[in-house]
């Protein structure tokens, strides 16, 4: 039986694909290396994969006392990972990115581990930069990622099986309006949730709206045709009930929006917050007929109404748009690497 190491963290984005691409392996034994986050919590419901803790660090972008810590703080990560890795003696590595997975790699590395990664964004972000210069192949979601690079394939974003097996849950709407889908990330988006907040009796007047928050952003709100949820365990469900998603532009998010032709309205993290990786997916997306758009510093009320009027009036154009895309074997292609 072979061994296979699987890791990344920091956000559930890093750690589902991961998840995907056990879906098909066999007759392997699988591991995780990942920290004390939302990784941690997620393994922890899957029996067939042992969870290895370690611990990490992240370097802030903002100038601060804290990155001067980072040097020390890896060398003990990566110590700690080339202990789990000794004790395991995996055939391959498969990293997911995000900064748990960086000291993992480079463990992997000096233990000559083969190493497959992979990156879900348009652009490479900081992590897989660094494990790029250490992995062996670097898979790539979008085909304009890494495309000079030697180790770069494109394969496409890995996607659960589950998530095309929802079943729409009824809510009790007393209508027949259109139902939107609002999502912000595994952990919330407070820029979303406050505009749905503040909107609530305009938007309830012409739509439905589920509203998934995030659990530490749950409030007991209570208004005709709107439910709010904290964190949708079986999301696969709330999919499979909307007409449409207003969502971030976190690349997991809006790859299984596609696989499932669900016509999306993305309002990427602001570059105050970010690399600005979810604006370049947002408007990558947009450009092939996929999506709509506006960035949080374009927001208003009025613009909001009018892209989902867009979306909705023509929502059959963007079905269309998203059927004539490609659907490759993605986990297929990648198992081919490992």
């Amino acid at each position: 039986m072979k061994k296979i190491v699987l890791c990344g963290g920091g956000t559930a984005g890093h750690v589902y694909p991961a998840l995907a691409v056990t879906e098909k392996l066999k007759d392997y034994e699988i591991h995780f290396i990942g920290s004390d986050g939302i990784e941690k919590e997620i393994l922890s419901k899957f029996q067939n994969i042992k969870y290895h803790e370690i611990p990490t660090v992240k370097l802030e972008r903002k100038i601060t006392a804290k990155n001067l810590l980072i040097p020390i703080k890896l060398y003990k990560s990566i110590k700690n990972a080339k202990r789990i890795l000794k004790e395991i003696s995996p055939d391959v590595i498969f990293s997911k990115g995000g900064y748990v997975s960086v000291p993992v790699v480079i463990a992997g590395k000096m233990q000559h581990i083969k190493i497959i990664s992979h990156e879900s964004d348009l652009s490479f972000g900081l992590a897989n930069k660094i494990i790029l210069r250490f992995c062996d192949t670097m898979c790539t979601t979008f085909s304009e990622t890494g495309n000079k690079n030697k180790k770069c394939i494109h394969t496409g974003q890995p996607i659960r099986q589950k998530i095309f097996e929802g079943h729409p849950i009824r809510f009790g709407f007393h209508n027949s309006n259109p139902t939107i889908l609002v999502l912000g990330g595994s952990l919330g988006a407070k820029f979303l949730n406050e505009m749905i907040f503040e909107n609530l009796d305009i938007l309830t007047e012409k739509y439905n709206i589920i509203h998934i928050c995030g659990q530490k952003n749950y409030q007991d709100i209570k208004h005709e045709n709107y439910c709010l949820i904290p964190y949708a365990e079986n999301i696969e469900d709330y999919y499979s009930t909307a007409d449409i998603v207003i969502s971030r532009a976190g690349s997991g998010v809006i790859n299984e929006l596609l696989a499932l032709e669900k016509p999306m309205l993305l309002i990427p993290l602001s570059k105050k917050c970010s690399r600005g990786d979810q604006i370049e997916n947002a408007k990558l997306f947009t450009k092939l007929g996929y999506s709509l758009m506006f960035e949080e510093e374009e927001y208003s009320l009025e613009l909001l109404l009018q892209k989902i009027e867009d979306l909705s009036k023509n929502n059959i154009k963007f079905k269309k748009n998203m059927k004539k895309t490609k659907k490759n074997h993605t986990i297929d292609e990648i198992i081919k690497l490992l």
